[in-house]
């Protein structure tokens, strides 16, 4: 074991006895405190330099993001991530770094090399990891320089969601690697459409330092106090209009997106985990639009 994993695997063994659900509230008020606003341009302009974020994208003038949170969850300047015009294409729901892609053969679904979890303990839905075992997937890790606002990936109605309490570990490569069915421990909110050809889930898992989710379509409360146990899924009697590139949610500071879709409903493209990636790129086509790309896995 080399120097770097020793030290990642001591800073994990350190958050474990850590009360990270505590740390991450108080992260969370942290950010959402007032900045003065003469301190907001370089404050925020040497936050981006150190983690690389593009300043020339944001969506209003530095002075007016009242606090962190705000500047994390900043909107983009029109025209910034164009949507592609065919509506077969799945796109990407965010901007980040693709951290693991495949198929849930047997509905498990691999964190990292040597680690893997159940689309049941992801879920929390036994009926749910049914339906999406043998189908495609992709985790999508959004870090501090990224665009922080998830949208939808497909058109189709939101027809309910589950949230799922749980702890706050860290998301990064080092936790991905050391700490065993991360994702499937972690607080998340998952987000269920209909695409009239087949149901696909949006996954957003908090992590250490979020300080909360929220959703556009209901106002569902994350991040609470207790890890508890999760709640029912919450089915709409109507489903809520819902088109591809529009808003689904936000993370207050940053985390994961997890896509899933069901077996043969979705043809993925031979992404490689560490491709980066951004909100409006291509992730594939749907069923209905599928033709034969030499290279492309069939799901």
């Amino acid at each position: 074991m080399d120097l770097t994993s020793i030290r990642e695997r001591v800073l994990i063994d350190v958050l474990r006895w850590t009360p990270k659900g505590t740390l991450s509230r108080l992260l969370g008020y942290c950010a959402r405190r007032p900045i003065p606003r003469r301190l907001r341009r370089p404050l925020f302009t040497a936050f981006a330099r150190r983690v690389g974020a593009d300043l020339g994208e944001v969506e209003l003038p530095l002075d007016d993001y009242a606090s962190l949170d705000a500047f994390f969850t900043r909107g983009l300047r029109p025209g910034a991530r164009p949507i592609p015009s065919d509506g077969a294409t799945v796109i990407s729901p965010c901007d980040g770094t693709v951290s693991a892609i495949g198929v849930a053969e047997g509905g498990h679904l691999i964190q990292a090399k040597g680690k893997a979890y159940t689309l049941a303990d992801l879920l929390a839905d036994d009926a749910a990891a049914a339906r999406f075992a043998g189908g495609p997937y992709v985790t999508i890790y959004l870090s501090p320089r990224d665009y922080h606002r998830v949208h939808f990936a497909v058109d189709g109605p939101v027809t309910g969601f589950q949230h799922v309490p749980g702890t706050c570990f860290p998301v990064n490569a080092a936790a991905v690697k050391h700490v065993d069915r991360l994702f499937a421990r972690n607080e998340r909110l998952v987000t269920y459409q209909d695409t009239g050809g087949g149901e696909i889930a949006t996954v957003m898992v908090a992590a250490t330092g979020v300080g909360h989710m929220t959703v556009t379509y209901d106002a569902v409360e994350t991040h609470m106090p207790r890890r508890g146990r999760p709640g029912p899924r919450v089915r709409f009697a109507a489903g809520r209009a819902a088109r591809r590139g529009d808003e689904l949610g936000a993370f207050h500071l940053g985390s994961t997106v997890i896509l899933l879709f069901e077996p043969g409903r979705v043809r993925l493209r031979p992404l490689e985990p560490g491709a980066r990636i951004r909100l409006g790129d291509p992730l594939g086509e749907r069923a209905s639009a599928r033709r034969t790309h030499r290279g492309d896995a069939a799901a």
